[in-house]
């Protein structure tokens, strides 16, 4: 299948650098690009993309509002590319569901690094494959990469299902930070906390979790994390 890849940003240098470099590691792929966050919901509309980069400052609807939007139809991977460095930016991008984000002037090959670790991370089922998980109404099927809680399918990002997957794979255990980000984000990530106490924060209301009387996901306070054991 011939991945599609929507790029949306007003500058159309910095556009049509990211599909370049799209096309030199997906040769063939299909890139549609957007100056603006009506034209990017436009294209999403008309055919939904399988890796989709935002530009937050954008013409309106902006790309945090994009990301929301596309988050209530679809869990495509999204990275959000923003001028802006402060960190209420990045955890705002992250909470309305983006999967990653790049601060601008970018490095080019961090940009293709990431991307591919986001194709990667949607496509490539875990090396152990099989099985599952259930602990009280919460129930995960590895093969099917399926989250329920009681008869309702929980809707996650590649993301966050990786992250819930490794948990529960080494229920009972704590997870350190730094190894939880290196198996689900890559080895570049594992200095970078952050990421993780977002995803987790997500996990939790999309599963009804409390954090401070958890029935899924304890955290070990400076530690780490674990999915708990049923009783």
């Amino acid at each position: 299948m011939t991945l599609r890849v929507l790029i949306a940003d007003d500058a159309a240098e910095i556009a049509e650098i990211v599909a370049f470099g799209a096309r030199m590691t997906w040769p063939g792929c299909q890139v549609e690009l957007a100056a603006d966050g009506a034209e990017a919901l436009a294209s999403f509309a008309a055919e939904p993309a399988d890796l989709v980069i935002l530009d937050v400052a954008m013409p309106p609807p902006d790309g945090f509002e994009v990301c929301r939007r596309i988050r209530e139809v679809s869990q495509v991977p999204i990275l959000m590319l923003t001028v802006r460095d402060a960190t209420v930016d990045k955890i705002r991008a992250l909470d309305l569901g983006a999967d990653d984000y790049l601060t601008k002037p970018f490095d080019h090959l961090e940009l293709l690094a990431r991307l591919r670790a986001l194709v990667r991370r949607a496509g490539t089922p875990s090396a152990a494959s099989g099985g599952g998980f259930v602990s009280g109404d919460l129930s995960i099927d590895f093969a099917a990469r399926e989250v329920r809680l009681g008869a309702d399918i929980v809707r996650l990002t590649s993301t966050e299902y990786r992250l819930l997957e490794e948990l529960a794979r080494h229920a009972g255990s704590v997870l350190p930070h730094h190894l939880l980000l290196e198996r689900v984000w890559g080895s570049e990530w594992a200095g970078d906390p952050g990421y993780l106490k977002v995803f987790v924060r997500r996990l939790r209301q999309k599963l009804g979790d409390d954090a401070e009387r958890p029935r899924y996901i304890g955290t070990e306070w400076g530690i780490g994390y674990r999915m708990i054991l049923p009783g």
